[in-house]
Formats: C-alpha cells, structure tokens, sequence
C-alpha cells in the first residue's frame, strides 16, 4: 500500500500501522502475526500472506490485496472495500481487489 493510501485511510478515521515507517522489515509471517495479535486486517499489494493464511493456515483477520492499482488509487480502493466487505473481512477472508474486479476467497471452515 502507498503512502498515498495510508494517509487516506488515516483521514478517515482508520488506525493504520504502515511497515513503510519501520526500521526494518520483520518479515511476512511476523507482520501476518501482529496484524492477528493486534486484530488488523492486512492491505498488502504481495500475494505471499494470501499463501501464508490459505495454504499455510496462518491466523490473521482478514487481507485485502491489492492489483494494478496505481499510487492515488489505492486508497479509495482500500476505502470501499473496508465498507462493503466488513463482515467478510471479519470473518477472515482474502480479498483481491483489481480495477472493476473484486473477488472474495473466505477462510476455510
């Protein structure tokens, strides 16, 4: 996600922890776990956490990933799915959102 994007979250009321600000980065799994620990959904422009939650089975609440989107489209996109598919977020799902697409993978049971 851009920083374009945080900052349009962030406008709006949403708490946002952006990796773009730390020191370094701890790794896919690791910002996977604190988003879980922290009750976070991940926005994420990499497919790797969709692996990590879908075939790794790892905890998290809910991604959203984001495709062919540019910089000042991000956040806007982020900002309709964050409204529309709350209860499917909560729920843990993995949504992919690309320009005039959107798909909707739930969490296996």
């Amino acid at each position: 996600m851009s920083p374009l994007a945080k900052h349009e979250l962030q406008g709006v009321g949403h708490d946002v922890v952006w990796s773009g600000d730390w020191q370094e980065d701890p790794g896919d799994p690791a910002i996977l776990q604190l988003a879980y620990e922290q009750r976070r959904v991940v926005i994420t422009l990499d497919k790797d956490f969709g692996e990590l939650a879908f075939l790794h089975q790892a905890p998290h609440c809910g991604i959203v990933r984001l495709v062919n989107f540019r910089a000042r489209d991000q956040g806007p996109a982020c900002l309709r799915v964050l409204a529309e598919h709350e209860e499917e977020l909560t729920a843990g799902a993995l949504i992919t959102v690309e320009p005039g697409r959107l798909r909707i993978r739930q969490r296996p049971t």
